[in-house]
């Protein structure tokens, strides 16, 4: 576990000197029984107990199995930040060089709440390499504060040569520089919630000539037939940090009942994209959707997690990350669904999972 200890034991133990448990060996432990199929505290410490023998082939465990008491209380009293600043450096050395769409997106644990209060659930940015297929960054939403989440998030990034994508609630002038100031450029969503800079992207792409135009379709999916088109225009008199030009994706859409009304989205970039290359770009960024968190909430079931203890619901959401980029970066072909159930009933596939993220 030597990579793992190099980027992880900078990670504070906020227990006392004479703890039972090395800080190191519980986190990996936890990391492992995620792995199999540990959904939380308890199920870490019964597969501590089942797996012992295995276990003490990676590391010591010389005060036995932790139990569960043992792993919530460390769970919730790890720091946040710098177990975060970890995890992007320890996802770093995997992910190697980053390239193409990087999504930013929030999303709810809406488990991890307290009593009496099921509409407010825990909330946390996420930060998506989409063409590596793996988390590179999270952040809590402070009072669920998305966008402050997310520059806070970003701040822990160096993403030269990518392109940051995100939803109309970040298409602000901060965001922006925030993703600037990574070395990345972005694509921001533009809607209404910011009426003169979209008069302003309407106006352009209505004047401008349009030379170039990308169609994409019509194709058939989801019991429906779809074309995109898009142009890419330059942008000129929109005061906003960085900006070159301005994409328009237009989506036409016909169902069993007939045809559904067009949906025109703009969007704000920092460097000329072909036509082409928007379509993608706009298509990628909803990989966060379905490969991130539809996988969290049903190969991982994080939307029924309960623990809300502290900084329990965060540290647990990270080490459910950590796990899936650790089965995504495994060679072996096979659903994240089938590569846990295979981790919790093969000692050696485990261990491959083990070693081959060192």
């Amino acid at each position: 576990m030597e990579s793992f200890s190099d980027c992880f034991g900078e990670v504070a133990d906020p227990r006392a000197k004479n703890a039972r448990h090395d800080l190191l060996e519980l986190m990996f432990v936890a990391l492992a029984a995620v792995l199999c199929g540990a959904e939380d505290c308890t199920d870490m410490a019964i597969f501590a107990r089942s797996k012992l023998e295995f276990l003490q082939q990676v590391v010591k465990l010389e005060g036995g199995p932790p139990s569960h008491d043992t792993f919530s209380r460390v769970f919730g009293l790890i720091e946040p930040e710098p177990f975060e600043q970890a995890f992007a450096k320890f996802t770093a050395a995997f992910a190697g060089a980053l390239k193409g769409v990087v999504a930013i997106d929030g999303k709810a644990l809406r488990g991890a709440y307290e009593r009496g209060r099921k509409t407010t659930p825990l909330h946390l940015v996420n930060v998506w390499a989409a063409e590596t297929r793996m988390v590179i960054g999270q952040r809590l939403a402070p009072d669920r504060n998305e966008v402050l989440g997310a520059q806070q998030a970003l701040a822990l990034l160096r993403l030269e040569g990518c392109i940051v994508t995100a939803d109309a609630l970040h298409c602000r002038a901060d965001t922006a520089q925030a993703i600037l100031d990574t070395g990345a450029d972005y694509a921001l969503a533009l809607k209404a919630n910011h009426p003169t800079w979209l008069a302003q992207a309407q106006a352009l792409t209505e004047a401008a000539t349009l030379s170039e135009e990308a169609i994409c379709g019509p194709s058939k999916g989801h019991d429906r037939m779809e074309a995109r088109t898009a142009v890419v225009v330059p942008a000129e008199g929109i005061d906003f940090p960085g900006l070159v030009a301005i994409g328009r994706i237009e989506t036409h859409r016909k169902t069993a009942i007939g045809p559904e009304p067009v949906v025109v989205r703009w969007f704000l970039l920092s460097t000329h994209l072909s036509a082409q290359r928007m379509l993608d770009v706009a298509r990628t960024h909803w990989t966060i959707e379905n490969q991130l968190h539809w996988v969290l909430d049903v190969a991982f079931d994080e939307d029924a997690v309960r623990s809300r203890a502290g900084y329990a619901p965060q540290n647990l959401a990270l080490m459910r990350k950590l796990a899936l980029n650790t089965l995504r970066l495994h060679p072996d072909k096979g659903s994240i669904k089938g590569k846990i159930k295979r981790a919790g009933w093969n000692d050696q596939f485990l261990r491959s999972l083990l070693s081959h993220m060192r």
